[in-house]
């Protein structure tokens, strides 16, 4: 059994429901899971102007934030993001931008990474989010897991890199058949190769 952490950053709640279902996923293929959120470094009274922002940090402020030692613990991480003009969030950047001594110690290497993202729009950014996101992994000397077309259901979500959602602006974190199916499929995909890597 591999140690897998799902780490993620969610502004309005939609990263937040991929993350839980790629835990439940991992956990169903028998990984033993961490899910890990990035902590908030906004003001949090400037959520005024967005109800979805304050009721995601209110769900979150009390819950254990993701650390270095999620990374060094896990055999597998899959990080999820918001896309932020084609990138992660500022958020996630800087949490990844933080482990500059444990890439030294190459305590980040021969891992399985992946993740997923979501945007407002079809072109937002989904899949440079994502690749972008793995130029940092492979820095990290880690092995690098997309779960291309390797099961019928990429062929409807239509993403090899990752997972992607498009979340529109209605803030519905209610995920539909296709992505929860993708969702499941990496985690499912990450599990088993982390369980090889293992043995």
């Amino acid at each position: 059994m591999s140690n897998l952490s799902v780490i993620y950053y969610s502004a309005t709640g939609h990263c937040a429901s991929m993350a839980k279902r790629v835990a439940a996923a991992a956990e169903a293929a028998g990984a033993d899971v961490r899910l890990r959120h990035i902590a908030e470094t906004r003001d949090p009274e400037t959520f005024a102007e967005n109800p979805a922002w304050t009721a995601n940090y209110e769900a979150h402020k009390d819950l254990p934030p993701a650390t270095a030692d999620d990374i060094i613990w896990a055999d597998a991480v899959i990080f999820g993001s918001p896309t932020r003009f084609g990138s992660v969030a500022a958020q996630l950047r800087g949490f990844l931008d933080s482990l500059g001594g444990q890439w030294a110690q190459g305590k980040l290497a021969d891992k399985a990474y992946a993740a997923f993202t979501s945007s407002n729009t079809a072109h937002g950014g989904q899949e440079t989010t994502l690749v972008t996101l793995y130029v940092t992994l492979m820095h990290f000397g880690g092995i690098i897991v997309p779960p291309g077309y390797t099961d019928p259901v990429k062929f409807v979500d239509g993403n090899p890199y990752g997972v992607s959602l498009v979340a529109t602006h209605d803030n519905i974190t209610e995920l539909d058949e296709p992505t929860n199916n993708a969702l499941d499929h990496l985690a499912k995909r990450v599990v088993a190769v982390a369980d090889r890597l293992t043995n």
